[in-house]
């Protein structure tokens, strides 16, 4: 620091100073005296000494983020004074470079005697809200909210639409299309009296459900050997359950029950119906054609010729019709559904859901996602939540396929005739 001398008299010294430092707040005070020294007599104290302040101490020390004032003030080169024009241009570049707008008022300079420091007093200075928003700011605003508005309309716009699958039958007249939406609305009405009750085979003293299963599977390659129609077999295995569910059998005459209801299912649903001698032949001559014609009287007397009832399959054509499926997705659909035919605890599911789990889990197994249209609500009247305890009950069935003793339909579906649809791998992540 530049010593006192008598011609200089604005050079700092003891006796000058008439405040002192406060360490409450640690800013320098200053006292009743004339303590605020003219720039211009301070620059000419500092003229020729060659170096400039070293620091710069911000007073308004809680400034921060975007209020707050760079650590790294321009320093005052030694060959120019540090006039009042030249502090307020100083503090004009820096304002430029911290807040978006220039402020109208300069940055007051004051200067202190300790420690050769510049100290820059910001208390004047206007805070960030008391600036308008910068017009850039404003722009990109409105343009955010633009986007927004605008990805809204395309997704209004991309909204799946459900399809008129039956528009391009019209013009065939076996399709009925005028009539088939009341078809299927008879069918899901008249389902419930095909349904069974979960614990008929409670009442049955000399069969269980394992033996069901075996029976089924065992006419699961009945029907491919004898190459019938898709019809029969859902047919055969709702008649079976239906006799089961009010007839007590004992277990030596079980495969004449299923030989004997798929006689019945034949002459409901073939053209060219087996002979009962075909029959007898396939279950190894274990029964006579009297014991045959007998089961069959006392069938359609139980059951009160009620052959007519909606089965898994009609709901699965008009599904797998919805899905606008290909071949690949229609024979893994029928094996998924034969695959719950063995299975004694489908049948609490009705028919429609059945078939409609049976092509969402199809879906799912080929796609890798979860997969159901809003065309294919629309027809099946189930949504993927309604289909989702059936279809992980057909997940783990379709896993273990082949694996136990009942292949029946495993190896049906792992010929080229059927696509080798048995190979699929099974949609494991809906379990």
């Amino acid at each position: 620091m530049v010593g006192s001398d008598e011609n200089h008299p604005g050079v700092f010294s003891d006796s000058n100073i008439q405040g002192g430092f406060n360490p409450g707040n640690g800013k320098f005070t200053a006292g009743m005296g004339h303590n605020r020294r003219a720039l211009s007599t301070i620059n000419r104290n500092i003229v020729g000494v060659g170096a400039p302040p070293h620091c710069a101490v911000n007073k308004r020390s809680n400034l921060s983020g975007e209020n707050a004032l760079p650590n790294k003030i321009p320093q005052v080169p030694a060959h120019r004074p540090v006039t009042r024009k030249f502090a307020a241009q100083m503090a004009s570049q820096q304002q430029n470079q911290t807040f978006p707008e220039k402020p109208d008022q300069s940055i007051p300079v004051r200067a202190e005697p300790e420690d050769d420091c510049t100290i820059i007093d910001v208390d004047e200075y206007k805070t960030a809200s008391d600036f308008s928003v910068p017009m850039f700011v404003q722009h990109t605003e409105a343009m955010l909210e633009e986007i927004d508005r605008m990805e809204v309309e395309m997704e209004e716009a991309t909204e799946e639409p459900i399809m008129d699958i039956d528009s391009r039958d019209k013009q065939n007249p076996l399709a009925v299309v005028d009539y088939i939406d009341d078809l299927y609305a008879y069918y899901k009405k008249m389902e419930n009296s095909s349904c069974v009750s979960l614990n008929y085979m409670g009442q049955q003293f000399d069969i269980n459900e394992r033996m069901r299963a075996i029976l089924i599977d065992w006419l699961i390659e009945v029907h491919y050997k004898f190459e019938l129609m898709d019809e029969t077999l859902y047919l055969t295995v709702n008649l079976i359950d239906r006799f089961l569910a009010v007839q007590p059998v004992v277990r030596k005459k079980l495969q004449l029950v299923g030989v004997t209801a798929m006689l019945l299912a034949c002459k409901y649903e073939e053209v060219s119906v087996p002979v009962v001698e075909d029959l007898i032949l396939i279950s190894d001559k274990a029964y006579k054609r009297k014991e045959v014609l007998e089961m069959e009287k006392l069938m359609v007397n139980t059951l009160q010729f009620n052959l007519s009832v909606p089965t898994p399959y009609v709901f699965m054509r008009r599904f797998l019709k919805a899905a606008q499926s290909d071949k690949r997705l229609e024979l893994l659909s029928f094996y998924i559904i034969e695959l719950s035919l063995i299975e004694y605890e489908m049948v609490k599911f009705p028919p429609s859901l059945l078939a409609a789990a049976a092509v969402f889990t199809a879906q799912c197994a080929l796609s890798g996602f979860k997969e159901w249209s809003k065309t294919c609500v629309k027809h099946a009247n189930y949504s993927e939540d309604q289909l989702l305890e059936c279809s992980r009950l057909m997940v783990a069935f379709h896993e273990k396929a082949g694996s136990g003793k009942l292949t029946g339909a495993y190896r049906k579906y792992s010929t080229c005739k059927y696509g080798y649809a048995a190979r699929t791998e099974p949609a494991l992540f809906l379990l």
